[in-house]
């Protein structure tokens, strides 16, 4: 239990002790206030005891809930357990489904790859709409009609994914209630399966679209140019830490893999120049704030790029990933290596009993990428000057 005077600072950059999945940090002028930080998620918590058990109440999320707050919080809990009271009948709050889906936020945050994606949909898509409700008196007839706005909106395919987030929170809370049944039944998602799968891969041209656009987006640019030479997803690669890196060599820990395996990556020069050198004091390779922390935001990220592309058909990041896939078989990578490259699982006795790294056929996998999508920018680079040279013949003739 690590105590220390908690600041502003510490609080921003606090990460968990070595080799623990989360810490709590104790605020030494403030008895019982810990900082709780787990890869993903910070919050407060009051410790005291009660009854002579020891317990533990939650005063919220940082940085939504600031130091200074926690602080005054702690002080007011304080004050009824010295008044015979038990402080967590102050903050009991009406079980909204705001309020269960931040909880859920904050306890499974660090098994979730994609928290700020999921906090933004709930923001964007479902707490205007169900957020102060109960969650016990949310019927289903509400979900269907906001399923239906949604679908009016966005399409199909964005209710279905309102609807597993829905799903999700409400499983959870329901395995957690004594007397709370999920109003989500089968039948209520709005496509199939096999309709929901994306088959889009961007042309020459919306690469040379996109490799440009890259060029005015900093951290951002890079990153998705990173993507297209590696083929890797958007998680893996906004949370890759330079720890991860052993010269050219990029192993995907296990943790943050899909697949739950390590995945080795042995990078093309070309995205080992996208990536550069290692700023002092820096975590992770691409971020916004000198490395401290991943970059985010992937929503705000693809608004920024379509800004700068202009009119496109629509594509997501992750046509990124499929994009290299189908470049990797254009310039003649096997595809056993391309999938190998992608961190697929070989299935069957092969995926069993195979397992070689195959680090050279992924290194030239890679740079069999790289070359092709470097020819790919650079054509129109060439096509321009050979233009303005012709040009400039005809204007001495």
């Amino acid at each position: 239990m690590p105590q220390r005077a908690l600041t502003d600072r510490f609080c921003a950059t606090a990460k968990p002790a070595g080799g623990q999945r989360q810490t709590d940090y104790f605020d030494e002028g403030h008895p019982g206030l810990a900082l709780r930080v787990s890869a993903s998620a910070k919050g407060w918590s009051f410790f005291f005891t009660l009854a002579k058990a020891r317990r533990r109440m939650s005063l919220g999320t940082y940085p939504a809930t600031s130091l200074a707050v926690a602080r005054t919080r702690v002080d007011e809990a304080r004050a009824e357990l010295e008044a015979g009271r038990d402080p967590r009948d102050l903050r009991a709050k009406p079980q909204t489904f705001r309020s269960i889906a931040e909880e859920w936020l904050s306890r499974e945050g660090s098994r979730l790859r994609t928290v700020p994606d999921r906090r933004a949909a709930l923001g964007r898509a479902i707490y205007p709409t169900l957020g102060e409700r109960l969650i016990g008196d949310i019927r289903r007839s509400e979900i269907v009609r906001l399923l239906d706005e949604i679908e009016d909106e966005r399409g199909p395919v964005s209710a279905d994914k309102a609807l597993e987030l829905i799903r999700r929170i409400m499983n959870w809370h329901a395995a957690r209630s004594d007397d709370f049944s999920s109003p989500i039944v089968r039948g209520m998602s709005r496509s199939k399966p096999h309709e929901r799968a994306r088959k889009r891969i961007l042309t020459d041209d919306e690469l040379r679209t996109v490799w440009r656009a890259a060029e005015e987006l900093g951290p951002a640019g890079r990153y998705v140019r990173f993507l297209l030479l590696t083929g890797a997803r958007r998680a893996e690669a906004a949370g890759m830490r330079w720890a991860e890196l052993d010269g050219a060599d990029w192993t995907l820990p296990a943790a943050r893999n899909k697949t739950k395996l390590d995945l080795l990556r042995p990078l093309s020069p070309m995205a080992l120049a996208v990536i550069g050198a290692q700023p002092a004091g820096a975590e992770f390779v691409f971020s916004t704030n000198h490395g401290s922390t991943p970059l985010a935001g992937f929503s705000e990220l693809k608004i920024a790029f379509d800004r700068a592309t202009g009119p496109m058909e629509r594509w997501t990041l992750h046509d990124l990933r499929r994009t290299a896939r189908s470049l990797m078989s254009r310039a003649g990578v096997p595809a056993d290596y391309a999938e190998r490259v992608l961190g697929h699982v070989i299935g069957g006795v092969r995926g069993t009993y195979d397992r070689y790294e195959y680090q050279d056929e992924k290194r030239d996998a890679l740079g069999k990428l790289a070359r092709l999508v470097n020819l790919i920018v650079c054509r129109r680079v060439i096509s321009m000057t050979l233009r303005r040279m012709a040009q400039g013949s005809e204007a001495n003739a």
